[in-house]
């Protein structure tokens, strides 16, 4: 729980973020980011329509580097594993750092792969990763993308002694970069597997050092993996293009306009439990967060119906969409988004949890994962309005 918190807290657009965890008995669960367009392993390695361009691979080389330096800087210099499968892509194909490496889960001697060509020397020395580990993983990385296929770092560097460069470079790749943009990369990978740790460069150096050699820098990421559209348009509802513009006012109205009817089983169970004198108290903060929220009056509401969810006696997707919306109107976009979340998992193809998520996630600045919620409202509320 204590790594899940720290690793939680960092929040960067080159990582694939921890979102949440689950420890209750013998359940442990990790929940980051949805990274919906595969690994790098597979975009690089067992590509099906065309082999990754030149641009598009100095372009994760830096937005790795960045990841690290971001880590680093948050005092989580230490990365687990680092390799070609843990770079995922977004709904843009953006290629992200799967959290999970923070994580410290080396306390077995597994940290790195069993196949000792690619693990760092000092590691096979010790057993313990350091922030140097990290950089030679980088530079196995780098060589990764140099050539396509996972190249043992002992014989890429004796090819680079005998300066047979053509052998290490990808076949693929032919007329896509200079001599020049090819030596500077081979330096750097070269920098990065030096046998002593204190010879490699840091992440801030990467990243210095990979900002020249971008190229078509200004062109889309899914353009450059050879995707048409990486977030193709798709058709809103009105009540999606509500959301999309954040009208809470006009969500507020929907919401109040349905009332319980979407509840499921709840509404019925809610019904029964009117008629027991048990569960006054339970009704009376319902009713306290329903007048407030029918009135406007969000911050009551919010009272309300955190005291009907804290007595847990029963459940209701619409008392979490109703405290997210006055979340979101009193400026609490995280608290906004866990209670839309809470309201899926109650209610895993309601629409409207959708929605709210995707509100939320446009509050947080997080677009690419807001318009993957929306598209998911929009499609459920058009089988919703079909059945």
């Amino acid at each position: 729980m204590e790594e899940a918190r720290a690793v939680g807290q960092l929040r960067s657009q080159r990582l694939a973020n921890l979102l949440g965890c689950c420890c209750e008995g013998d359940e442990r669960l990790l929940v980051s980011e949805y990274m919906s367009n595969d690994t790098l392993a597979k975009h690089l390695f067992h590509w099906e329509t065309q082999p990754m361009k030149w641009a598009m691979r100095l372009r994760v080389a830096l937005y790795l580097a960045q990841a690290l330096e971001y880590c680093t800087s948050k005092g989580r210099a230490l990365y687990h594993d680092l390799n070609a499968y843990r770079v995922l892509f977004d709904d843009d194909f953006n290629p992200k750092l799967s959290c999970f490496g923070l994580m410290k889960n080396s306390r077995d001697g597994k940290s790195y792969s069993t196949n000792l060509a690619f693990t760092p020397p000092e590691y096979l020395r010790t057993g313990r990763v350091t922030p140097e580990s990290v950089t030679y993983s980088f530079g196995t990385l780098l060589l990764d993308l140099l050539s396509g296929k996972h190249i043992p770092p002992s014989h890429a560097l004796d090819l680079i002694r005998d300066r047979n460069l053509q052998s290490l470079t990808d076949s693929c790749l032919e007329g896509q970069f200079s001599d020049d943009e090819g030596t500077e990369l081979v330096r750097l990978a070269s920098r990065c597997l030096q046998s002593e740790p204190r010879e490699r460069p840091n992440p801030k150096s990467l990243v210095t050092a990979l900002i020249p050699l971008q190229k078509d820098s200004e062109v889309p990421s899914h353009v450059l993996m050879g995707i048409p559209d990486g977030s193709a348009a798709f058709p809103l509802t009105p009540l999606g293009e509500a959301c999309l513009r954040m009208d809470l006012t006009s969500i507020h109205e929907v919401l109040e306009k349905i009332g319980y009817k979407d509840d499921e089983g709840a509404a019925t169970e809610l019904s029964f439990q009117m008629w027991t004198n048990q569960m006054q108290q339970t009704i009376d903060s319902k009713k306290k967060g329903d007048s407030a929220f029918r009135v406007k009056d969000f911050k009551t509401a919010i009272e309300g119906y955190t005291q009907f969810i804290e007595v847990g006696s029963m459940v209701s997707p619409t008392i979490y969409a109703r405290r997210s919306l006055s979340y979101l109107i009193n400026n609490m976009p995280n608290e906004a988004l866990g209670d839309a979340m809470q309201a899926q998992m109650i209610s895993p193809v309601w629409y409207i949890a959708f929605y709210l998520q995707a509100v939320a996630l446009l509050a947080l600045g997080k677009e690419n994962d807001a318009q993957v919620a929306l598209k998911e409202g929009s499609s459920l509320e058009a089988k919703n309005s079909t059945n």
